[in-house]
């Protein structure tokens, strides 16, 4: 009888070992789901789309509630994430805002090592549109007429340290022209501001655009990508257009506040290695024309390093100055 409690306790002991080791954690409450930009934003687009996967796959046992903390180029949501240490029920999509920003801004208090990496889901190209009835029909026709009226042209965009400025700052450098750049807080602020005249060009990432360039509403004049998109194969990529300059990646993906014990960070890194296999998000990728770009933890905390000094030296290059 001994004997043979013993061979059961063993195997209840090897089964226990052998589940996963997100099955020891599960949310027992709707999951808040942080965002830095404003509705209509990437990030805010992205986000919603997935709390929707989520609920439509019955991946996970609790809904996932978008909260949009814009504001302050990011900081403002990078602030609040970090001060909710432990939170097992929040999660937020970092871009490459949440990494470049500290490195401009001295009043940034946290930055994403100060968080807790979870997964890493997608990198972006973006576009540069205008206006559909805008002059410029390529990049090289608003280079040129921002060069004739120095600081005259504008550009909209969202914080200082955004792709957006960066391209910016980029072009500016190579090509000696100058414009100016308009900040908002929010993707619909940002097109709404370029369809109604009030700036002439933005660089915007392809799900952003889509409706407006096939509405007419916008006008591709030149791709911010080592390649070509499959969705528009007759516009050229910055290089290809004539000017030299480093393609400024994008990268989107969940960070959690600090302090989440192991137990839980792998339950949500399964609950988006799922999302990543569904027909849904597949479909969505080919769709927005994005690269899937899936990381675990722990080698996203190693990207977090190298993209971080990829784009300090970038932003330098485009004259940014670099607190960090």
């Amino acid at each position: 009888m001994k004997v043979r409690t013993n061979i059961i306790i063993a195997a209840c002991v090897a089964a226990l070992s052998a589940a996963p080791v997100w099955a020891q954690f599960k949310p027992t409450k709707p999951v808040e789901f942080i965002v830095h930009t404003g509705p209509g934003g990437g990030a805010d687009v992205l986000a919603r789309f997935i709390a929707q996967v989520i609920e439509k796959e019955n991946l996970a046992p609790v809904r996932f509630q978008v909260n949009n903390r814009d504001g302050g180029g990011g900081l403002r949501a990078m602030a609040y994430v970090a001060e909710k240490k432990g939170d097992t029920h929040a999660i937020a999509v970092f871009t490459g805002n949440w990494l470049t920003n500290p490195l401009t801004r001295a009043e940034a208090k946290f930055t994403v090592k100060d968080m807790t990496p979870v997964v890493r889901l997608v990198l972006e190209p973006a576009l540069v549109a205008v206006k559909a009835d805008a002059p410029f029909k390529t990049l090289k026709d608003f280079i040129e007429a921002a060069k004739k009226a120095p600081g005259t042209m504008k550009q909209s965009g969202g914080s200082i340290t955004s792709r957006d400025n960066v391209v910016r700052q980029l072009l500016m450098h190579d090509t000696g022209a100058n414009w100016a750049y308009i900040s908002f807080p929010g993707g619909g602020e940002r097109i709404a501001a370029l369809l109604g005249g009030h700036v002439n060009m933005m660089v915007i990432e392809p799900q952003e655009a889509g409706e407006h360039i096939k509405s007419g509403g916008m006008r591709v004049i030149a791709q911010v990508s080592d390649k070509r998109l499959a969705g528009y194969p007759n516009i050229p990529t910055i290089k290809e257009a004539g000017y030299d300059i480093p393609n400024v990646p994008q990268v989107r993906g969940i960070l959690m506040p600090p302090g989440v014990a192991p137990d839980v960070v792998a339950y949500y890194e399964d609950l988006f290695l799922r999302l990543s296999k569904t027909a849904s998000w597949r479909k969505y990728l080919e769709e927005q024309q994005f690269e899937d770009g899936f990381q675990k933890s722990a080698e996203l905390a190693k990207f977090f390093d190298t993209y971080t000094d990829q784009m300090r030296k970038i932003l330098i290059e485009a004259g940014a100055k670099v607190v960090r």
